[in-house]
């Protein structure tokens, strides 16, 4: 049984506009009983929290306020989300030397703080600033995880329900994998309909293979269409952390799109990517690896390497930057 059955405490660290959507899901989910607002800019945390204490007048009661990493000690769990923001016309990838840097700044007051909980990453490059959460950490690999393909999963059950008529995206299991980024993939071989294999169904009801790659394409770059049109993404991916979140708090023991650490699954190593795996409160509790097809694995291998070799680019410049 989770220590989190008793005291659901939750720290954010970003209230930009990821982080405020975040703060507000998780308010009117009534998810957690204590949440703290840490950001470089002070009032801006103290007025979220006053606004967001108002939202909870209609449904949960909650203790939401201004936080400082000292809050950090007794939470159960750390949500990441400061960073630069990614601009019209950057990938995910472009990020990196600028968040590696932000980010070496927030880990360690959070684990010199005498945090002990579970971290959980959603600033861009995902994949990469989980792995460097781990390493500035020292947390075991369970404890740290990264919000991943969630987001891209939900956009591809979305586009899947419409394209089937079934209206419910929660009907399609199918996954988003790989980096949460340009070299991203729909598993489309593993996927299912109320148990049978979707591209059955699809030859059956005459779709078409460039349909399908439409859809994957259309996923991997909807972030693109989004900040192009409002400057920013943060709707879809504050959900994501609120279920992820929620199953934390909770223990759920629930199979989730994250971004989790590498050991042999999918013949990747010592590299966070984007899986499915079982979320509870300890953390990431074990990886689901899916079943790919060759072409789907080439596309596995391809992006890890994509993130391998970012990531250590990324760390060597941040060393020689010290």
């Amino acid at each position: 049984m989770s220590k989190t059955q008793n005291h659901q405490k939750v720290i954010l660290v970003g209230d930009g506009a990821v982080g405020s959507s975040y703060a507000y899901a998780m308010a009117l989910q009534g998810i957690g009983e204590s949440f703290g607002i840490v950001d470089v800019v002070k009032e801006r945390t103290e007025g979220d929290a006053l606004d967001l204490i108002d939202a909870t007048g209609f449904n949960q009661p909650k203790n939401i306020y201004a936080a400082d990493y000292s809050d950090c000690a007794d939470a159960d769990l750390v949500v990441i989300t400061a960073g630069a923001p990614q601009k019209p016309g950057e990938t995910r990838l472009d990020l990196v030397n600028k968040n590696l840097r932000i980010l070496s700044t927030i880990v360690k007051p959070v684990v010199d703080s005498g945090f002990d909980g579970i971290f959980l990453v959603a600033a861009n490059p995902v994949d990469i600033l989980t792995y460097a959460t781990w390493k500035f950490s020292g947390f075991p690999k369970h404890k740290v995880i990264g919000s991943g393909p969630s987001l891209d999963t939900a956009r591809l059950r979305v586009a899947l329900a419409d394209l089937t008529g079934i209206k419910d995206p929660k009907s399609m299991h199918a996954y988003i994998l790989g980096e949460h980024g340009d070299s991203e993939f729909a598993a489309y071989s593993a996927a299912t309909i109320g148990g049978r294999p979707f591209l059955a169904w699809a030859e059956e009801h005459g779709v078409t293979k460039e349909q399908l790659d439409k859809i994957e394409d259309d996923v991997r770059h909807k972030a693109y269409e989004i900040i192009n049109r409002k400057g920013a993404t943060f709707y879809g991916v504050a959900a994501a952390l609120a279920r992820i979140s929620k199953a934390i708090l909770r223990d759920e023991n629930t199979v989730l799109p994250v971004s989790a650490y590498m050991e042999g699954q999918y013949g990747l190593n010592d590299i966070y990517i984007g899986t499915p795996g079982v979320v509870n409160g300890e953390g990431l509790k074990e990886i689901i690896e899916v079943p790919l097809n060759e072409e789907e694995q080439a596309k596995m291998t391809k992006s890890g390497e994509t993130l391998k070799k970012v990531l250590n680019d990324g760390l060597k410049a941040l060393e020689e930057d010290k």
